[in-house]
């Protein structure tokens, strides 16, 4: 509010005609522009949803009806609406509105507009009527808004866009009774394969991996308030056409042959090119392109380096015959490579002999006792092992010590008893044994000084 007021000159002095301006009211009053942001809600509307974009963090707007009253954020059950708040906007649904002008009050942002949302309708390209499975491709839709495209750059924050499949649970095809895919999310922002950032053009890129099929495409447009659906006729979805096989290389060789192949009557192979990578046993990975166009199945050759466990990874481009490109993302393809076992030595062979002589009649597994008992039938065996092993060693140590300690005995013992009864009892030409030690003790008997005589 302002106050025009008209100053008196002093005498002497000319008059001026230039009035002075005064401000009246605090400045959060003169602040608030009351004549923007408004709209008119006509008297056939039963419900209306608005969407009011403004400053990131801001609080929410409020709305003004026509009398002068207001609904607030904090109100809106009370009168009759449905508010749903954001960081960066407010979308709100009012039943029977008041018709007339209404006005939006808060801190909304420069150059937006309000969104008087009447019939949001989503118009995305149809799908081919045949794909192949571990196919990328790029879909458009566009949003408009009472048949006038949706141009507002806030937007794509109010709305979620996805594309979803829905098998036909035809009991022909790999994907009966298959659960839905989510198989796209729809952005405007630059990024991917959108190819312009806020321009009203939402791009989705699909990469197929599911089960090929019969499926029903539904595109989906998803606001905090409701949804909207879109559903297409169902397409086919056919096997992947790329197939892989590998030649292994001979003991002469030092190269796999990997061949790529492509179904014929779905793909012009002349238009077939190949970006792939062999990742090898050992780690290391090798990138190769094939850009060369021929009617002949694509090979490259792999480096017999190691042996193990080799995985290949492609990425297809080519067209159908029908003349549409496309983009594939193989599965990957895996084989292995073992280093052939040494033919048995002529040692080795009586023992496979052997064990080929073993009974292998399928009954002699039902014959066999059941794990309990054979442990409790080993744990008995071992048992008995033990005691009769350590009997015998406990035998064979005391009886061999006893035959020792007796042989040690037996000759000091006929010594002692009868040391004299070898050469005296036998007469001269008696042929009884010769005694040495006997006769070595007279011997030195001989020599013994002879005690005095007594006195």
């Amino acid at each position: 509010m302002v106050n025009a007021i008209q100053a008196t000159p002093p005498e002497g002095a000319e008059p001026q005609a230039a009035p002075v301006i005064e401000a009246l009211g605090d400045e959060y009053q003169n602040s608030i522009t009351l004549l923007q942001n408004r709209f008119r809600i006509d008297h056939n509307v039963s419900e209306i949803t608005m969407v009011f974009f403004r400053q990131y963090g801001s609080a929410p707007v409020v709305l003004v009806r026509p009398d002068g009253s207001k609904i607030f954020q904090s109100r809106a059950e009370q009168e009759n609406a449905v508010w749903f708040d954001a960081d960066t906007y407010d979308m709100v649904t009012v039943k029977d509105p008041v018709p007339g002008p209404w006005q939006a009050v808060g801190q909304i942002k420069p150059h937006s507009r309000i969104m008087v949302i009447s019939d949001i309708t989503l118009e995305a390209q149809p799908l081919p009527a045949t794909l192949f499975s571990g196919e990328i491709i790029k879909q458009t839709a566009t949003l408009s808004n009472g048949d006038k495209p949706i141009l507002e750059p806030g937007f794509r924050d109010v709305v979620t866009l996805t594309v979803e499949l829905i098998s036909t649970n035809n009991p022909n095809y790999a994907n009966f009774k298959a659960d839905n895919q989510l198989i796209a999310t729809f952005e405007d922002n630059g990024r991917g394969m959108d190819e312009k950032p806020l321009d009203g053009v939402f791009t989705g890129q699909f990469n197929l991996t599911v089960p090929a099929g019969e499926w029903t495409p539904v595109f989906k447009v998803t606001t905090p308030m409701f949804s909207r659906e879109q559903v297409d006729p169902p397409f086919m979805l056919l096997e992947n056409p790329v197939s892989l096989d590998v030649t292994l290389a001979k003991a002469d060789e030092q190269y796999h042959t990997l061949l790529i192949n492509v179904d014929r009557e779905q793909i012009n192979i002349d238009t077939l090119l190949v970006d792939g990578k062999v990742r090898y046993p050992n780690g290391d990975i090798q990138n190769f392109s094939l850009t060369e166009p021929t009617d002949a199945a694509r090979v490259h050759p792999v480096l017999a380096m190691d042996e193990g466990l080799f995985k290949v990874k492609l990425t297809a481009y080519g067209q159908t015959h029908s003349g549409r490109d496309f983009i594939l993302d193989v599965p990957e393809y895996s084989f292995e490579v073992n280093t052939p076992q040494p033919a048995p030595t002529p040692e080795q062979e009586p023992q496979d002999l052997a064990a080929a002589a073993l009974p292998t009649d399928p009954t002699t597994a039902l014959q066999e006792p059941p794990p309990e008992a054979d442990e409790a039938m080993s744990t008995g065996t071992l048992i008995t092992l033990l005691a009769v092993v350590n009997g015998t060693i406990l035998l064979i140590v005391g009886g061999t010590v006893g035959y020792i300690l007796w042989r040690r005995r037996q000759p000091v013992a006929s010594a002692s008893a009868q040391p004299d009864l070898v050469m005296q009892d036998a007469p001269d030409n008696s042929t009884a044994k010769f005694n040495p030690a006997a006769k070595l003790t007279k011997w030195f008997a001989r020599f013994k000084k002879k005690p005095p005589p007594a006195d």
